[in-house]
């Protein structure tokens, strides 16, 4: 990979940027550390465009919404591969596992394992000489908790461990080093079966955490990219085993957005704020305040919400067709893409695949495959 294009990449997956191309547009996009967590790891989620809240639940189900996995099978295990931004280098991948087992008819456990592996980063001085070559890499490991409350009800928490080593060493005059966070997900799902057909609801809040610092000199730190989905779907059985589901999913970064800092003679960003609020905030602050601190006002929060909607279509359950589209507004990400995914049961295995085309031109993710195997062991 060119030494230029590798340093992009560090930066765009690393470092909380405060401000992002504000002479261009009037957005910003909302930006955090770690933001590997948002990455969708498995086929099946990703074949729908990542609305996979209403899907009928499986061992992937810790990514969109934990509380699914107490209506999954009795245990399961899933694992993942994807070629990550091949387009860019062929040293990038992302793997994930996750795996859970029910204890009764109430209680489940379950863990998962995300790993990004972001190839070799050349680290240059100013006059462009190597000064050190760094294997760069993310992981997660998540445990959770999920409990039924009634036959259609369930809570669910997850403990999270995240390591990111983006380098170690001096980057543009600034010492970079590996950094650690804990993390919590809290999420509800409730799902109900009729005579020929089925409706389901979650919601979660995940990735609550610990600040991320990058640098030695930064005492901000960066945000975990904690994120509200909200989301359903219905399915229709149409004969026998055979069905239709059809989804919808909405997400929001609970993070502050970049505010508007006044410029001096030389057009250069100072410090002080022009329009919006500080973005040197708790915690717990940024959950609460991120809903309405946007300096575009009202606008501008609506902006920060993606959408994306699909659908699978189950064909003796061993079958499975799927797409779907997502949709960032252009000046919060641009991420727009439409989805298509397949699915091939052969009991107790599944194997799904699925493929993303880019319908924005400022998207760096490209024509992305994913693969996945899966094992479930019914009650």
């Amino acid at each position: 990979m060119k030494p230029l294009i590798k340093i992009i990449v560090f930066i765009l997956l690393s470092i909380n940027l405060r401000s992002i191309a504000q002479e261009q547009y009037h957005y910003s996009p909302v930006t955090t550390g770690a933001s590997f967590l948002l990455i969708s790891p498995d086929a099946r989620t990703t074949g729908v465009a990542e609305a996979a809240t209403g899907l009928t639940p499986d061992a992937n189900a810790s990514f969109i919404n934990a509380a699914k996995l107490s209506f999954a099978s009795k245990t399961g295990i899933s694992v993942s591969y994807v070629p990550w931004l091949r387009q860019l280098g062929k040293d990038l991948n992302l793997g994930y596992l996750s795996a859970h087992h029910q204890f009764g008819d109430r209680e489940t456990i379950g863990l998962s394992l995300k790993y990004l592996d972001l190839g070799s980063i050349n680290f240059r001085d100013e006059t462009g000489m190597l000064l050190q070559q760094y294997q760069a890499s993310e992981y997660a490991v998540s445990g959770i908790y999920s409990r039924k409350f009634g036959d259609g009800l369930a809570l669910a928490l997850s403990g999270r461990y995240i390591h990111s080593d983006l380098g170690s060493g001096t980057f543009n005059g600034s010492e970079v080093k590996s950094v650690n966070a804990l993390a919590a997900d809290v999420s509800i799902y409730a799902e109900q079966s009729l005579s020929n057909s089925r409706y389901a609801w979650g919601v979660c809040l995940s990735n609550i955490g610990t600040k991320l610092n990058y640098t030695s000199e930064t005492d901000r730190g960066a945000f975990l990219p904690m994120n509200l989905r909200i989301g359903g779907g219905y399915t229709l059985f149409m004969n026998g085993t055979s069905s239709i589901t059809l989804l919808f999913d909405v997400n929001k970064l609970m993070v502050p957005t970049t505010p508007i800092y006044k410029r001096d003679e030389n057009g250069i960003p100072t410090s002080v704020i022009e329009k919006g609020k500080d973005p040197n905030r708790s915690v717990p602050s940024a959950l609460f305040t991120s809903l309405f601190d946007a300096p575009g006002g009202f606008k501008e929060e609506l902006a920060e919400f993606t959408v994306a909607g699909g659908f699978e279509l189950a064909f003796q359950d061993q079958l499975f067709l799927r797409s779907g589209f997502f949709y960032e507004n252009p000046e919060k990400g641009n991420r727009q893409h439409f989805a298509v995914g397949a699915g091939l049961k052969v009991n107790p295995f599944q194997f799904d695949v699925s493929f993303i085309a880019p319908t924005a031109e400022r998207y760096v993710l490209k024509n992305g495959l994913k693969f996945t195997i899966s094992y479930a062991l019914n009650k």
